[in-house]
């Protein structure tokens, strides 16, 4: 991003301050995206995108109000801040609203995460990485037809100026693969994909690696049986096993916290998974995919450790949540351009466990290994928790012939308490874990 255009944000937040408000700031976001989709060799998308928006927020006394547009014109700059003032003056009182107290301040535009590739592939590099992922797929024996392969790169350049003379930016590019294919025929016919994103080309998977993966996975699935209704051990793949990191990030997100409709809200410093289980929230992690210089708030980011030797240490915060709990923020502050903070995670992953998978699921006599879920019903107040879910038999410790139609039930709290985690972690989605083993969920099946 350049120094004008950074220097333009901060002439918005200046008049912003003349014109009355107490306190103000100013977000911009510009991207730009290509993609590219064939199906059974055809070409079937092939765009490019170009997006910039702006957003204002001004506060007088406890008020605020947020005002967005898509152009970075300073001869509207007088019109969106006058906006922006009025709709202010007229919404009533937050008494938690205002900046953040311990912001940075200066200017800060080095950027050492490493989240910006010099390469950027054109359409024709996008389609051929397309076409390579599917022709390795439909080369799998017993793959019948194609769902699509597609190859994208895309770049996101953000800004952040604040009243309290802080100037910030950072850019993040992105680079992609995806395949999914069918295979068998009639009512045996099952769908399976694989996908990889990464921040720099020279980490992403070969594109006829993902294409084979895809096909193998799918063909694996064919004809499936239903489990029978029960309660099972079950044992989730690292794809879907980050789920639950995600229905536990939900849980201790401070606004959730503050309005009381967590059933985590009383647990803090209280075990909730075994001894050992660590999960942490690393901002600073290398070409991480949710990696970031400053929150949005201004505020410093550090890695923080959600979970410790199994017990919940702290809540995620932005600088309102932290004021309603009489806490302070822990720089997790996530925005865009029409509307205000909110707490949310970065790269967060469990820690990795000591088992293998194998040594993981040896002991199951009877269970299930789950590669796939759909459809969700999360009870936030409660942790009663149902989805329906796919995958494979487990049968005297070995993947045995695939499974689908049933859902899986339990409560969070008890699935938490009884997570075993495999050690074969690896950070490729940006909320990340091992194979994970649950010692017995309810199975609604035949």
């Amino acid at each position: 991003m350049s120094a004008q255009t950074l220097e333009k944000i901060s002439d918005l937040v200046r008049r912003a301050r003349i014109a009355g408000a107490d306190a103000a700031d100013a977000v911009f976001v510009s991207s730009t995206a290509i993609g590219a989709g064939v199906r059974n060799g055809v070409t079937e998308e092939l765009e490019r995108s170009e997006t910039t928006d702006l957003g204002l927020r001004v506060f007088t006394g406890r008020k605020s109000a947020i005002v967005s547009t898509t152009t970075l014109d300073p001869s509207r700059f007088d019109g969106l801040v006058e906006q922006a003032l009025a709709m202010a003056r007229v919404l009533p009182e937050d008494r938690f609203a205002g900046l953040a107290p311990h912001a940075l301040t200066g200017t800060l535009t080095s950027n050492t995460l490493d989240l910006t590739d010099t390469a950027e592939p054109d359409a024709n590099a996008l389609l051929a990485r397309a076409r390579e992922g599917e022709e390795a797929a439909l080369a799998v024996n017993g793959v019948t037809n194609s769902a699509g392969s597609s190859a994208s790169w895309g770049r996101t350049d953000i800004a952040l100026v604040t009243s309290q003379d802080f100037a910030g930016t950072y850019a993040r590019t992105r680079h992609s693969t995806s395949v999914c294919v069918l295979a068998g025929k009639g009512e045996t016919m099952q769908r399976d994909y694989d996908y990889h994103g990464t921040v720099h080309l020279a980490d992403l998977d070969n594109a006829a690696v993902l294409g084979s993966s895809a096909g193998e996975k799918a063909v694996a699935r064919v004809n499936p049986v239903r489990p029978r209704t029960g309660r099972y051990p079950v044992v989730f793949h690292p794809r879907v096993a980050n789920s639950f990191l995600g229905h536990f990030i939900g849980a201790i997100n401070g606004s959730s916290i503050a309005r009381g409709t967590s059933f985590l809200k009383e647990k803090l410093g209280q075990r909730l998974f075994a001894e050992g289980v660590t999960i942490t929230d690393d901002p600073t992690r290398h070409r991480g995919l949710r990696s970031r210089p400053f929150d949005g708030e201004a505020m410093p980011v550090a890695p923080l450790e959600l979970v410790r030797d199994g017990v919940l240490q702290t809540w995620i915060l932005d600088t309102r949540s932290a004021r309603h709990l009489g806490l302070e923020s822990n720089g997790r502050a996530a925005r865009g351009t029409s509307g205000p903070p909110s707490p949310s995670a970065t790269n967060l992953s469990f820690g990795p466990g000591t088992l293998s998978p194998e040594e993981l699921m040896a002991d199951i006599k009877e269970g299930l290994f789950i590669t796939e879920m759909m459809g969700s019903s999360i009870n936030g107040l409660t942790g009663d928790y149902s989805r329906g879910a796919s995958g494979f038999m487990i049968r005297d410790g070995q993947i045995a012939e695939s499974a689908a139609e049933f859902t899986l039930a339990g409560n969070l709290l008890e699935i938490f308490a009884s997570l075993t985690l495999a050690n074969d972690l690896q950070f490729r989605f940006g909320t990340d874990a091992p194979t994970l083993r649950v010692e017995a969920l309810s199975i609604a099946g035949a």
